[in-house]
């Protein structure tokens, strides 16, 4: 008998509501299930407007959503993982305590960078240094994370480069510096899978 396919809600895309958008943390959830190989139905909410019965199961308005074998539905992708990584154990995405946290100030890094308004804030530098430090992670350990096998910290890391490269170069024509090969290559390893998923 085939299993029941779990239910999560992610963000729409904007104007499109039949397409994915550009929520890393949706986008995160889904690899996740995608990698593992979990039979899933996504429905696409219009963050914009979001129906009623959204709002009943997830009342502050947020995606992503997961619904449990409980029914109840459970927000916040690092619970959500967590769940699916517990209820469905292999492939083992679990990543080793010492390399968990790699890459993991890039993003609040490249927020303060989106919103800064001084170029001699530091905020640039700043991104810049949490990238290099993963191209030197990479260097040592790649081709991902935790080396031959993909892990919970790509799935996580892949959807908020992603998300960083198009949207610095969209609003500041800022571009990861070639010289950091290791990130490049790493990007488009994992940005293929989100390509592939996000149909």
């Amino acid at each position: 008998m085939a299993a029941t396919p779990v239910e999560v809600c992610v963000k729409a895309a904007a104007g499109a509501p039949d397409i994915l958008g550009d929520c890393p943390f949706s986008q995160r959830v889904l690899l996740t299930l995608e990698e593992k190989k979990v039979p899933h139905e996504k429905k696409l909410i219009n963050v914009e407007n979001k129906p009623d019965w959204f709002l009943t199961i997830s009342p502050e308005g947020k995606v992503p959503v997961f619904k449990c074998d409980d029914d109840k539905w459970v927000p916040d992708s690092d619970v959500i993982t967590q769940i699916i990584e517990e209820k469905y154990p292999n492939p083992s995405f679990v990543t080793p305590q010492e390399f968990s946290s790699v890459g993991s100030k890039i993003f609040p890094s490249f927020v303060k960078f989106l919103k800064s308004k001084d170029p001699n804030d530091g905020s640039e530098q700043a991104l810049l240094d949490e990238l290099r430090a993963l191209d030197e992670h990479l260097k040592a350990h790649g081709p991902y994370v935790n080396g031959e096998n993909i892990s919970a910290v790509d799935l996580s890391l892949a959807p908020k480069l992603f998300h960083l490269e198009i949207v610095l170069d969209h609003f500041k024509g800022w571009k990861i510096p070639e010289n950091l090969t290791y990130v490049h290559a790493y990007m488009k390893d994992c940005f293929s899978l989100i390509h592939i998923y996000a149909g």
